[in-house]
């Protein structure tokens, strides 16, 4: 069963070099937001295995990929389609959210 993977400013762009769309959550352990956000990845993790790759990063150990993206607020889930952001979001949102942005990107599931 998928879950979403940790990633860092080592390994981040192997990550996106990876030919489908990857969701990624920038956060922080501190951040209360984040920690509301966190069940929405796992779940969507789940849901869309096969079509999309959850992944998080920790902005307080990673800064660079944080400022590389402009990240100045968190959280901020970022969805890649072939290395580059196309879908930006800013903030704590119920999961229908997160779905309703994902779904006018990702491919229909056959």
């Amino acid at each position: 069963m998928a879950k979403p993977i940790e990633v860092n400013d080592a390994n981040f762009d192997e990550i996106l070099k990876q030919n489908q769309f990857v969701l990624v959550d920038f956060w922080a352990e501190w951040c209360g937001p984040c920690r509301m956000v966190a069940p929405v990845m796992e779940d969507l993790a789940k849901e869309y295995e096969g079509r999309l790759k959850v992944a998080k990063l920790d902005v307080d150990s990673n800064p660079q990929t944080a400022m590389k993206f402009r990240v100045m607020s968190i959280p901020t889930i970022i969805l890649f389609k072939n290395g580059q952001p196309v879908e930006v979001m800013v903030g704590a949102a119920p999961k229908n959210s997160f779905v309703a942005r994902l779904n006018k990107h990702l491919p229909v599931s056959a």
